[in-house]
């Protein structure tokens, strides 16, 4: 993993218009986005007087987190800021940056981000200080970001964790709601997931543990990727790993099964600031946890849905529903 320095160092800079700097487009694996370091790659910088000028806000390339970005900016945007979108492969890319206050703002995840900096300050096989607990979870964030010099703001409801769905058949057929249900039903099961979910706790290992589910097969198909939800719906497994927002779920006659004894941890979005950026503007926090006063698991899916199923644009998706909620003006 990269490591950062917890002091931040921004250049004054004037205002620049809204850009937008893409990267070839990578899907998430929570808890999984800590590969080699990124270094502070990423241009542009905070340590703007209070009062507006521009703003950058990195995310993730994928549609979830462009989605989360563009409303991030809109928002930011009616406060007075000039926003500027960067978005980046992995996260270990924009935490650096984040630190230094070459980046302002990010969204991400209560317990991935909580993860990356434990790993990150106290090695690779640091004890997990995440939980299914949001709050819980925030302080430990809160606590670690003090080493970087970044904190973050009130998460959402919203939230993007590890699931597990099966076909709308295949529920109704077994009467299956949870993932209880599944172990109770007593049968040997399929997998498609990702290629490290047999020796996730929050994956193969954690479905045998906590909820006494028996396998038979395994396919290496990844986290909610196409190929995965293809095996889900032609019958070459019975059970995949997907994501709770995925917004194509509907459409293609898939159900997410309850986890209702909390194997996952808390993964609800939640901006991440520069501390030094939101001391010198601290009209920033406001900004952004209207968003999170509203912002559902429901609301996500449909965000994510427009964008992936009717094609529409995130920026346009992303305004839409601000102004829908009435965040805006």
């Amino acid at each position: 993993m990269s490591t950062s320095s917890r002091a931040n160092n921004p250049t004054k800079r004037v205002g620049v218009r809204r850009a937008l700097t893409t990267a070839a487009v990578a899907p998430l694996i929570l808890l999984a986005a800590c590969g080699g370091g990124g270094g502070d790659t990423l241009e542009g910088g905070s340590g703007k007087d209070s009062g507006g000028g521009e703003v950058v806000i990195a995310h993730q390339a994928y549609t979830e987190m462009e989605v989360m970005a563009e409303m991030y900016s809109a928002l930011l945007e009616d406060a007075g800021f000039t926003p500027r979108l960067q978005a980046v492969d992995t996260r270990d890319l924009y935490v650096p940056p984040l630190s230094s206050g070459k980046v302002d703002v990010v969204p991400d995840y209560a317990s991935s981000m909580t993860e990356f900096l434990n790993r990150d300050i106290n090695g690779a096989e640091a004890k997990p200080v995440a939980s299914p607990d949001v709050e819980e979870t925030i302080g430990q964030l809160d606590k670690l970001g003090t080493e970087y010099g970044v904190e973050p703001l009130e998460p959402a409801e919203a939230e993007d964790a590890n699931a597990f769905a099966v076909t709308k058949e295949f529920s109704e057929e077994n009467d299956l709601t949870t993932l209880s249900d599944l172990g109770d039903l007593g049968e040997p099961i399929t997998l498609a997931a990702a290629s490290d979910c047999p020796e996730r706790p929050d994956c193969q290992v954690g479905l045998e543990s906590t909820y006494g589910i028996e396998f038979s097969g395994f396919e290496p198909l990844g986290f909610g990727t196409v190929q995965t939800k293809d095996a889900l719906q032609s019958g070459e497994v019975d059970l995949g790993q997907v994501g709770t927002s995925d917004g194509s779920l509907e459409s293609l006659k898939l159900v997410v099964l309850e986890d209702d004894k909390d194997l996952q941890n808390a993964e609800n979005l939640t901006p991440v600031v520069n501390s030094q950026f939101l001391e010198q503007n601290p009209e920033v926090a406001d900004s952004l946890n209207k968003l999170s006063d509203v912002l559902t698991t429901e609301d996500l899916k449909s965000l994510n849905a427009q964008v992936d199923v009717k094609r529409e644009l995130a920026e346009d998706v992303a305004n839409q529903y601000l102004q829908d909620k009435g965040l805006l003006g």
